[in-house]
């Protein structure tokens, strides 16, 4: 009974032993072919290791050998370098002793020179130098006035073609100023209503307004006769509106001129607003303005004024185009330059110098004020602004039909005559009449006397006759007037 339990015990072991068996079989074959890829592995490494051991060692004795070579190159060059400075030291040594045997024979050849004309060579060389100097300063002079000549023809050339191109393309009347307006009334009657009762009207229209009222023949007209034409526009606008309201009296016409006179200054505004406009200049100081619109109503050598400076900027402004210069400092300064005409009455001093100062005191620019300054010659010009300034100026005031002389010196004749009665002590309006053959002074009454109102008519008459040259007699009347004014609330 116990062998036969023994015998099924040992029956079911045997397929685990068979499956250990089979696995260590496994084991051992994994293990076999892992020794020999391990085997391999090393066989190829060393094969490798092999290669590049060859590899480097192949090109170590390449470099050897490229080292070498180099080594033979740079001998061999340092040799040559060598060579080549033992050829160069004699060389030199050569040179040296030729440059003392010339340096030798220069010093011989000198002294036979200076033994056979008697100079040093010191005063040789002077003495050439002079000659040579001389010629090329001759030469240079030559050369100069050619260029000089070439220069001056060219420039006069050039300067007539902008003239000429400048003139030809401004268009301007001839002047056609006169010291009398002509004023055209509705009806001849209207004539017996300014002159008043026994003559009070006109007598009254001539105190205030400084200006001969001229009544004749001449059917439905007047006319209007000063040499100043700012106060005989206020003149003609006073006698417009009286004729216009009929209220014809001495009251009546003050307050009228009063009004008037203050038109007279807008229209001054207003003429120097569309002077700047027609110049294409901006940016000027409001006082500036009105003062060049005042002159629209004054005249030199007949020439309307403004119409004048209107030609000169734009005269100057195409020649500064020309020129290839800025033509706005250009124009405006041509435009400014007889500004101080406006102010020669107020302030001593030529005109131009006067208007260089106003110019100055409201802001302008140097340039325009030494323009301005320069256009008479008074100040040397120094920059291209005062002669552009200068040759507009001569242009417009010298071309054909421009200016009347006898005009004005008319004008500047009664101007003379305001000037000596005004000089006087207690004189408060002067007034040039009669084209010049009266001049009428008002006092003032609480300053001078009856007396003193003679001795002023006297002093007049005796400077007129001494400083002025006049056709026939002027007769000199003082006027002194007391007013004793109340009113009634």
């Amino acid at each position: 009974m116990r062998i036969s339990a023994g015998t099924e015990s040992d029956a079911s072991l045997l397929p685990l032993a068979g499956s250990a068996g089979a696995a260590l079989l496994v084991l051992a074959v994994l293990a076999g072919l892992m020794v020999r890829r391990l085997r391999a592995a090393q066989r190829s490494a060393a094969a490798e290791a092999e290669r590049v051991r060859g590899w480097a060692e192949q090109q170590t004795s390449r470099q050897r050998a490229e080292l070498a070579r180099r080594e033979e190159q740079l001998t061999e060059e340092l040799r040559r370098i060598r060579t080549r400075e033992d050829e160069l030291a004699v060389r030199s040594a050569e040179l040296e002793r030729t440059r003392g045997e010339a340096e030798a024979l220069v010093t011989r050849r000198a002294a036979v020179l200076e033994r056979a004309a008697g100079l040093s060579a010191e005063q040789a060389r002077a003495e050439l130098l002079r000659e040579a100097e001389t010629s090329a300063r001759r030469a240079a002079a030559v050369t100069v006035r050619e260029i000089e000549r070439e220069a001056k023809e060219e420039g006069e050339r050039r300067a007539r073609s902008i003239l000429a191109g400048a003139i030809q393309r401004l268009a301007a009347v001839q002047t056609a100023e006169t010291a009398v307006t002509v004023f055209r009334l509705p009806s001849e009657d209207m004539k017996g209503r300014i002159i008043g009762r026994e003559g009070r009207n006109i007598r009254a229209f001539e105190a205030v307004t400084g200006v001969n009222l001229i009544i004749d023949d001449t059917p439905a007209s007047v006319q209007l006769s000063c040499f100043d034409p700012v106060r005989r526009e206020a003149a003609r606008l006073t006698l417009a509106q009286l004729v216009e309201d009929g209220r014809i009296h001495p009251t009546r016409i003050e307050h009228l001129h009063e009004r008037s006179r203050e038109e007279v200054e807008q229209c001054c505004v207003r003429a120097g607003e569309d002077a700047l406009l027609d110049a294409r200049v901006g940016g000027m100081h409001p006082e500036l303005v009105r003062t060049l619109g005042s002159l629209r109503y004054r005249v030199s050598y007949g020439q309307n004024v403004l119409g004048h400076l209107l030609e000169s900027a734009h005269l100057a402004g195409m020649m500064a185009a020309e020129l290839g210069v800025d033509p706005e400092p250009v124009r405006r300064a041509a435009l400014l330059h007889d500004i101080g005409k406006a102010l020669t009455h107020e302030v001593e001093g030529s005109h131009a110098a006067v208007g260089a100062d106003f110019a100055r005191r409201h802001g302008e620019s140097p340039e325009v004020v030494h323009a301005i300054a320069a256009h008479h010659g008074e100040v040397a010009p120094h920059s291209v602004e005062a002669v552009l300034t200068q040759a507009a100026d001569a242009c417009s005031g010298g071309r054909p039909g421009a200016r009347k002389e006898s005009l004005e010196v008319y004008v500047r004749r009664l101007a003379r005559l305001e000037e000596i009665a005004r000089a006087h002590e207690g004189v408060a309006e002067v007034y040039a009449m009669q084209a010049g053959r009266e001049v009428r002074v008002m006092v003032r009454p609480e300053e001078v006397d009856d007396l003193g109102a003679q001795s002023i008519a006297r002093e007049v008459a005796r400077q007129v006759a001494e400083e002025l040259t006049y056709p026939g007699q002027i007769r000199v009347t003082v006027v002194r007037e007391s007013r004793a004014i109340a009113v009634a609330s």
